[in-house]
């Protein structure tokens, strides 16, 4: 029989924080200095992981003597349904805001400049903590203009790769319930 209480429902809150920002350890205590949610979305959060593998085949054989991962892709998509100049600059991997004379100016960043970030998730009932170490957006960001009740959004597709010395995301699961 299954356990309700594993349950996860709900599209949860985003966070981003510059690299190096202190994590997350528990699910008690609130996000660390350093980490911002990134507001309202359209749709929640997907998060994609697809590890591929590969057959290791010798001629002596008809079935495959090992089995090995030869490459892992780890994604979030969202659409920011908050289409602001931060925004912008975060899903634009950088850039730069000017206050003007009731305006705010963004112009986006150089390419080969562009900025890796550390993307945090946590879900509504606070059961689940997710820590993405290392992340740049790296898919077409499209601002679909529809007639009302539709909204604007900024879609992105942040793709991780693995920073220095740990592996590129970390899960915190409430105990005992989800071990």
């Amino acid at each position: 029989m299954g356990n309700p209480l594993t349950l996860s429902i709900g599209p949860g809150t985003l966070f981003i924080a510059q690299l190096g920002t202190t994590e997350p350890t528990d699910l008690a205590a609130a996000w660390p200095v350093g980490w911002n949610q990134l507001g309202y979305t359209d749709d929640g959060t997907e998060v994609g992981i697809e590890t591929k593998y590969e057959d290791v085949l010798v001629a002596e054989e008809l079935d495959p003597v090992q089995i090995l991962a030869t490459a892992r892709t780890l994604t979030l998509d969202f659409a920011l349904a908050e289409i602001t100049a931060t925004n912008l600059k975060r899903v634009f991997n950088g850039g730069t805001i000017t206050a003007g004379s009731g305006c705010v100016l963004y112009d986006t960043v150089v390419l080969g400049q562009e900025q890796y970030m550390m993307l945090g998730w946590e879900s509504n009932d606070v059961q689940e903590r997710w820590i993405f170490r290392k992340a740049i957006q790296t898919g077409k960001v499209t601002i679909p203009r529809k007639k009302a009740p539709a909204k604007a959004t900024l879609t992105t597709e942040f793709r991780c790769v693995k920073p220095p010395s740990v592996g590129p995301f970390r899960a915190i699961m409430a105990s005992p319930a989800r071990a």
